[in-house]
């Protein structure tokens, strides 16, 4: 047999659970610091025991979620390449900028809402918002790139990573609306108008996500062979179990069904939920990153 020669293959590493923490860090900080811009930017002030609380937590998972990219990659000590070598025409690049301009407006919008300065809490609260969509929607837009993998190659993917941060965002706010009230303030009391009016919003954001994944599914199945073999592999195959089982049933639909029946929604369904939501989306990110790319590509 003729040896074969291989030229130009460079070492590469697939992504792994770390970039899918990555991914959901970021949305959680997204879906939370948009929370706290709803009664420190629009007034909604309902909304406004989770302010402070949501401009924190934007912060700490923004601070949070480079660090699994970092180790993901191996040589943290060379990330300040990407500020040097610039390639304009790389998402990357970009998304480096970003990484640090928006948890800087955090910390800034944060500074300024506990000082109780509401008009420069109001300008970075809306400067931080676009900030926000930008940096979570760019993570699905580097999905969205890969051109030889069916799962991530769809203009859905930067929304549907989006929808899925503010789903996260908002069950997560609600555990932590329910735990602040329950343990840690003077009344013991549980705010029910704010509880119920983020379950309401959370209710709304998941039938929109249920939406997305289900166009998304529908398109691999009468698409291409290689997409019908992901959404195989999505829908009876290897990943079935967590796209299904876990991201769908578990974390979207019995959800959506204990939030919008009125003799089933009360504290304890919505907490479990939220719950569940939390669990379903951190399964969201897996499936796809790791699911995307399963499917060996010769």
């Amino acid at each position: 047999m003729d040896p074969s020669v291989l030229y130009n293959v460079l070492p590469q590493e697939a992504f792994g659970t770390l970039i899918a923490v990555y991914f959901y860090l970021t949305g959680l900080s997204a879906g939370s610091f948009v929370l706290s811009t709803l009664a420190f930017v629009f007034g909604m002030e309902k909304y406004k025991p989770i302010g402070k609380i949501g401009a924190v937590l934007a912060a700490l998972f923004l601070v949070m979620a480079p660090l699994a990219l970092l180790i993901h990659v191996g040589q943290p000590f060379k990330a300040w390449h990407l500020f040097v070598h610039l390639n304009v025409t790389s998402p990357i690049t970009w998304g480096s900028f970003l990484l640090t301009l928006y948890p800087i407006n955090c910390l800034i919008y944060g500074w300024f809402m506990f000082k109780g300065n509401k008009p420069l809490t109001k300008l970075f609260g809306t400067i931080g918002i676009p900030l926000a969509i930008f940096v979570h929607g760019y993570t699905g837009f580097i999905l969205a790139l890969g051109k030889a993998r069916a799962l991530w190659n769809t203009a859905l993917m930067p929304f549907l990573f989006l929808v899925s941060a503010m789903v996260s965002g908002i069950a997560l706010m609600i555990l932590i609306a329910i735990i602040k009230d329950r343990y840690f303030s003077k009344e013991k009391t549980i705010n029910r108008e704010l509880v119920f009016g983020l379950g309401n919003f959370l209710a709304a954001m998941i039938l929109i996500d249920l939406f997305l994944v289900l166009s998304d599914v529908l398109v691999l199945l009468v698409s291409h062979a290689e997409a019908q073999e992901v959404a195989h592999l999505l829908l009876r195959g290897k990943f079935s179990l967590y796209f299904i089982g876990v991201e769908n049933v578990m974390g979207k639909i019995l959800p959506a069904v204990l939030l919008l029946i009125p003799r089933l929604r009360n504290l304890t369904t919505v907490t479990i939920a939220s719950i569940l939501v939390v669990v379903g989306i951190f399964f969201m990110r897996y499936v796809v990153v790791l699911g995307g790319e399963f499917l060996p590509l010769v």
